[in-house]
């Protein structure tokens, strides 16, 4: 850990991160003064200000839930495989660039890009059937969408580990359905704020109480959307193993990971039920095996979790953010990008951040973008123990 701090605070505020930018140190001001919740604000290495929230915080409420500090993409998150291919195998620039091809003709990427088809999963209908399910949180959109990977600092990554193999990695969420939850939640939170006077520096930080139909709707609503996320993410991972498998016909798959980095979840901590939650955070309990990406171009890795207290048993969810996408997009030239990602796959670069050009990637997403992972993991070495180091061979960005 960083500091603490309890300056002008209702609780304390822990950080891993030791210089908080400025308008995320008011956010988490905000929290350590939020009637619902309890005990301290806990902020990871990779925090940088979000909506209402900092990304990579991580706070415990009583008796409520905060959409804003789960995030619009609600269930966004990691999964890994390892394989048993020797990394030489993929020396070969035009190896790798054929591999990154394939996939790209089977997984739709990008804002707005998804299948022309509906996809069939059982966990629409069941959701549908529950009590008290909002039909219009399933739409053809969601069903389009199942098995995209959207834009974004979403990602598709063949990477090699510092042993000498071949993994797999994605980062994706919920879609457009997160978003649109988290919306209707929010003005649903705002009203019950309202009604009851709840004392907020920030009205992005309304909260729903659980004895309130609306909070136990918004648990069921985003629990359908982390299955969905997490159901996304494995059929693409099943997808990239089946283009793998067409490269390299004797490859085994080892260990698969899938975890989120925006949910709640209820558990107990300092000897109170809370709902933790972790926004742009990964669970970290005692011997739990995470994923901590890096930004396109660096290092990912592979943790287990030590079950520290003091973060919630919670971690960073990646590099986080050290430029403002518009800084970024500005800024950064097509040559300084090109160099950081020398070696490595990867698509042509747009200052485009809307409607941009397809087969481009935003230079808001360039690796000077983000903060430094090994400063990032070297910050929590009391949260997790890395396990596996990888680093990228190939990059398919949304």
């Amino acid at each position: 850990m960083q500091w603490v701090t309890g300056e002008n605070a209702r609780i304390p505020i822990k950080s891993w991160c030791a210089d908080v930018e400025p308008e995320a140190m008011q956010q988490a001001r905000n929290l350590a003064n939020h009637p619902a919740l309890r005990s301290h604000v806990a902020l990871m290495p990779d925090c940088h200000c979000g909506y209402g929230m900092p990304i990579g915080g991580v706070v415990g409420a009583k008796n409520a839930v905060l959409p804003s500090a789960v995030g619009v993409d609600i269930g966004c998150g990691m999964i890994a495989v390892e394989t048993d291919i020797p990394a030489e195998r993929m020396t070969e620039i035009k190896f790798r660039r054929q591999i990154q091809d394939s996939l790209k003709s089977k997984i739709p990427v990008g804002d707005g890009r998804s299948y022309k088809v509906e996809q069939a999963w059982d966990g629409f209908e069941t959701y549908l059937d529950s009590e008290g399910a909002v039909p219009e949180f399933v739409t053809k959109l969601d069903r389009q969408n199942l098995g995209t990977l959207g834009g974004g600092n979403h990602f598709i990554e063949l990477q090699k580990s510092d042993n000498g193999f071949v993994w797999l990695m994605i980062h994706s969420g919920s879609r457009n359905l997160g978003k649109r939850i988290h919306d209707v939640y929010h003005e649903k939170a705002l009203e019950l704020c309202e009604r009851f006077y709840a004392p907020i520096a920030d009205k992005q930080l309304t909260f729903l109480p659980l004895e309130e139909q609306a909070g136990q709707g918004y648990l069921r609503d985003m629990q359908f959307a982390l299955d969905y996320a997490r159901e996304n993410r494995r059929r693409m991972m099943n997808t990239f193993k089946e283009t793998i498998s067409e490269f390299v016909p004797e490859v085994n798959f080892i260990r698969e990971v899938n975890i989120h980095h925006n949910y709640a979840a209820l558990e107990e901590h300092f000897g109170e039920e809370l709902y933790i939650h972790r926004k742009g955070a990964t669970s970290a309990k005692l011997n739990e095996i995470g994923i901590i990406p890096g930004s396109m171009g660096t290092a990912s890795y592979i943790v287990r979790g030590l079950g520290n207290p003091q973060s919630f048993q919670s971690c960073s969810h990646g590099a986080g953010r050290r430029m403002s996408r518009n800084e970024a997009s500005k800024t950064l030239t097509v040559q300084e990008c090109d160099t950081a990602m020398a070696g490595i796959v990867c698509e042509r670069w747009s200052k485009l951040q809307h409607g941009k050009h397809k087969g481009t990637v935003d230079l808001s997403e360039a690796p000077q973008a983000y903060k430094d992972i090994e400063d990032v993991i070297s910050s929590e070495l009391d949260l997790i123990e890395p396990l596996v180091r990888l680093t990228p061979l190939a990059v398919l960005k949304g």
